[in-house]
């Protein structure tokens, strides 16, 4: 079990989620998901997902792809990994919103997370957005970062102990609530009331 604050989360609209590690299982340090075929789902987060939904919640992805920019693979294989994404999470009733992704290696722009590019283009896209009604959730020091910079409630998700990030305890530190999964942050406080 994460550890707990007292951080009320009803008020949150918008939750932003990492992909690897938190939707589909993070390749080891130094590898990454080059095309559909290595998208591996992580137990329950379909239901999660399909629960935030239900809540009324809106859910988006904000992920970092650099092996795109070290030519890995390409927009058009990241599209394929995406579609199987929606459509695996579409078989159990859930949808998300919106992806924004960046492309980039270290350095080349501001929408590379901690950076918050991605957000920022997420609340252009939807006005209602604002940090203070929304949450970030991600398996990594920079999705906390990224979050804190905004000044939105932040959700450390522990994941696997065999992929766990060398900053992990920085992070765990920083973000409000930590927790081992995604399905544990939507059941223990995202979606214990009805809405």
């Amino acid at each position: 079990m994460g550890k707990s604050r007292a951080i009320e989360f009803s008020d949150i609209e918008f939750v932003f989620l990492d992909r690897d590690g938190v939707l589909n299982r993070q390749p080891p340090e130094g590898r990454f998901v080059t095309c559909a075929e290595e998208l591996e789902m992580l137990p329950g987060v379909e239901d999660a997902v399909a629960a935030l939904n239900r809540s009324g919640r809106r859910v988006i992805v904000v992920t970092n792809q650099r092996g795109i920019a070290l030519g890995l693979y390409s927009q058009d294989d990241l599209a394929r990994m995406h579609a199987k994404l929606r459509e695996r999470l579409a078989a159990r009733g859930g949808h998300l919103d919106g992806i924004y992704f960046c492309p980039h290696d270290e350095g080349q722009c501001n929408c590379r997370k901690p950076l918050t590019g991605l957000f920022e283009q997420a609340f252009l896209d939807f006005p209602r957005a604002r940090p203070e009604n929304s949450l970030m959730a991600g398996d990594s020091l920079r999705d906390i970062e990224a979050g804190l910079r905004l000044g939105m409630r932040t959700a450390f998700i522990t994941g696997d102990v065999e992929t766990i990030s060398a900053d992990a305890e920085r992070a765990r530190m920083l973000a409000q609530v930590s927790v081992a999964s995604l399905p544990e942050l939507v059941h223990r406080y995202l979606c214990f009331e009805n809405r």
